[in-house]
């Protein structure tokens, strides 16, 4: 007689905890971030920000007139990889840049009215699709998560 598909897939994963990959951090946070990428995408919908526009968007309502080298070093990323998200949020009337004063060659960052609104809406979006990702950790163990990451950040990233 055939195994039920459901039968078969707690054979898999019973055989798959066995593996050494299963007691490997780096395969684990990979994995969990595969699932957490996928809802992320899901909850803000089509043409919604992307996770690094979402960060950025994030930053520049939250740091008005943050230069682009410091948002790029916030977020991690080469300051010639934020050009594309800054055109984009730009073109989408989420962000404007804006001169510095004393330095011409220096461009600084602040949310429109719709950017802000964007954000606000993105944020809820993204709480609610935590929420579900992570329902099956109590308050404390999200805590405990949160605060082994940005352990992890800081202590390998060299974060402040």
């Amino acid at each position: 007689m055939a195994r039920s598909v459901t039968s078969l897939r707690a054979a898999e994963e019973a055989e798959c905890a066995d593996l050494a990959l299963e007691e490997l951090i780096g395969y684990n946070l990979k994995r969990a971030y595969v699932i957490f990428h996928a809802d992320f995408r899901e909850a803000l919908g089509d043409g919604g920000l992307s996770q690094r526009a979402f960060s950025a968007l994030s930053l520049v309502v939250q740091i008005p007139n943050i230069t682009q080298s410091a948002l790029a070093r916030r977020l991690g990323i080469e300051r010639s990889g934020l050009v594309a998200i800054v055109d984009d949020l730009e073109r989408r009337g989420l962000l404007q840049r804006g001169r510095v004063p004393g330095d011409r060659r220096v461009q600084a960052l602040l949310a429109t009215d719709a950017g802000r609104r964007a954000f606000a809406e993105a944020v809820a979006a993204v709480r609610t699709h935590e929420e579900k990702v992570l329902a099956g950790l109590s308050k404390a163990e999200r805590a405990q998560l949160l605060s082994l990451l940005r352990k992890i950040r800081t202590t390998a990233g060299g974060e402040s």
